[in-house]
């Protein structure tokens, strides 16, 4: 499989090099910023240049951003641009408000999107939801960066799910693991066949027993982890068991309680 862009190439030295050139100016502008003042006051971000470093700054815990939100709206502070300067605005519960963009693979997700076997010739049925909330967004923007054209479902109305599937010729799902067994029991009631033959799941459990009845069906079923915070943050290939941390991100185990 042709690879989604040549980061996912590099040798160990190459992403540590391009860390040491990018952490740096990265901190610096966090530091201008009023939600994270405060906590990396003092921090030399110059000395900042690899994920060791990163180890020793402050964590910053989901459950402070509500606050954060409450005394610089809408975004605690975290964010370069104002509100107006998005493309969207969205709320998650807490309510958490995040901010979101269309511009090409802006969530990160089309790196999962095309390893799991979506791109051009593909209509996704994106069944994730498109209100309040991020991830319908979040999955229509991956279909985008990897040329799929996409059917903005969101969830419910199960009956109508399977007859604009069968009509447009949906070839590719996207949403949360186990609602498109909902949709193919239902397609089995009405005597309708589809032509999905890829899922790209997340929000939700993916249990062995699960996918592989979707295997049995020719449907190709991998998952991801992204948070509406964040985006993607790692996704399941072809090429290997498990899941790949996403380019974009630098993951850090945290162990509860000790700071």
């Amino acid at each position: 499989m042709k690879h989604f862009d040549d980061l996912e190439t590099r040798s160990a030295e190459a992403r540590a090099a391009s860390l040491a050139e990018c952490l740096p100016g990265l901190i610096a502008i966090a530091q201008k910023l009023p939600g994270h003042a405060t906590r990396l006051a003092g921090i030399d971000s110059a000395r900042i240049r690899s994920a060791a470093d990163l180890a020793g700054l402050p964590v910053l815990r989901k459950s402070e951003l509500g606050a954060a939100q409450a005394a610089h709206a809408p975004f605690g502070g975290f964010t370069t641009l104002g509100p107006h300067a998005f493309a969207h605005v969205f709320q998650s519960p807490g309510p958490i408000y995040e901010p979101g963009q269309t511009s090409r693979d802006w969530w990160r997700l089309g790196r999962f999107a095309h390893a799991a076997g979506i791109g051009p010739g593909d209509i996704v049925q994106n069944c994730f939801g498109y209100h309040l909330t991020p991830a319908g967004m979040m999955f229509e923007n991956a279909a985008q960066a990897v040329g799929a054209a996409v059917l903005p479902a969101g969830t419910g109305q199960t009956e109508l799910q399977v007859r604009a599937a069968k009509d447009v010729g949906c070839t590719a799902y996207v949403g949360t693991p186990d609602y498109l067994k909902v949709i193919l029991d239902r397609a089995d009631e009405m005597g309708v066949a589809l032509s999905f033959t890829r899922a790209a799941v997340g929000g939700g459990a993916l249990f062995p027993s699960l996918r592989q009845e979707y295997a049995d069906r020719g449907i190709a079923c991998l998952q991801c982890y992204a948070t509406a915070d964040l985006g993607n943050i790692a996704y399941e290939t072809p090429a290997m068991e498990g899941m790949i941390v996403d380019e974009g991100v630098i993951v850090e185990i945290v162990r509860p309680g000790t700071g």
